[in-house]
């Protein structure tokens, strides 16, 4: 069965996201402390997300077997966030936690109140652990 796919191009995006004048992303609903949905995790435990001017930082706690880990904490790269939900106008953010014998690199963003984080985890210690793809859900910690 074929199926019809639709594409978004320049021509599709609100012209408002074009336009220098007009273009405004907001990043507020973002930022603060977020703690993960699962109390089981075997990820990301915690983060908190905080800007600086035009500056994004990401700091996170990891589950580790002995007890929560701190991760380096990480300059983030702002994103549009084209979802439908963010109206074109919301902010997403690309972070990557860089330790000796892993990368993770996370795609973070709001979707309906909650925190979406995806996670791309490398292995680069030669250990023959297999490369995987995660997400997780937080909520915002008041």
């Amino acid at each position: 069965m074929a199926q019809t796919l639709e594409f978004k191009q320049s021509s599709h995006l609100n012209p408002a996201l074009m336009d220098p004048q007009t273009r405004t992303l907001r990043a507020d609903k973002l930022l603060g402390k977020w703690v993960n949905t699962n109390r089981e995790t075997r990820g990301i435990s915690e983060c908190v997300i905080s800007q600086d001017g035009e500056h994004f930082s990401v700091s996170a706690l990891g589950v580790g077997l002995a007890g929560p880990v701190e991760w380096p904490k990480t300059a983030a790269k702002m994103l549009a966030n084209l979802e439908e939900e963010g109206g074109q106008r919301a902010v997403a953010l690309r972070a990557v936690f860089d330790f000796e014998f892993m990368s993770v690199e996370t795609q973070i963003r709001v979707n309906r109140g909650v925190l979406v984080v995806v996670l791309y985890v490398s292995f680069l210690d030669h250990s023959g652990r297999s490369n995987y793809v995660s997400r997780e859900f937080f909520h915002r910690q008041d």
